[in-house]
């Protein structure tokens, strides 16, 4: 009976152990999701205009899917990062605005994410995106976004 209790002990320690390691990679998993949304989305686009940090935290095959009236259109990354590159000629000062943002939910499986994240423009609430991203050869990249727009 002695011998049983000590196992059943051991069992509870170790499954704990296990399961706490797990967690602590989530974490860690959820926390590089949120700085490659940062670096590429939050800095990237709305802060710096930095086509080099938006390539590295944006896959090739990106596409962002907005609804324009009743219809869902497709706007691939290279045309994006086109369109931030002429308004960074037409404005080639930085944005005054203070940007924030805030992570309501990240959700990490294996090698899959999903984020909604909210932005602010001087305390104002103007987006809600949802990204789906992919850890792809180690590094998180964000594949796919849909938003809604406060403004």
């Amino acid at each position: 009976m002695k011998k049983v209790i000590i196992f059943m002990i051991l069992s509870v320690f170790f499954t704990s152990l296990l399961f706490s390691a797990n967690m602590g990679d989530v974490e860690k998993e959820k926390d590089a999701v949120k700085k490659t949304i940062v670096e590429a989305y939050v800095k990237g686009i709305h802060i710096n205009r930095d086509v080099e940090a938006i390539k590295k935290g944006f896959d090739n095959e990106f596409n962002m899917v907005y609804l324009h009236g009743d219809h869902v259109h497709k706007l691939p990354i290279a045309t994006w990062i086109e369109k931030i590159k002429k308004s960074k000629v037409k404005n080639p000062e930085p944005s005054k605005a203070k940007i924030t943002y805030k992570f309501p939910m990240v959700d990490v499986t294996g090698n899959a994410a999903v984020a909604k994240i909210e932005i602010y423009k001087d305390g104002k609430h103007i987006y809600s995106d949802y990204m789906a991203l992919y850890k792809i050869s180690g590094e998180w990249k964000i594949v796919n976004k849909i938003y809604y727009s406060h403004k």
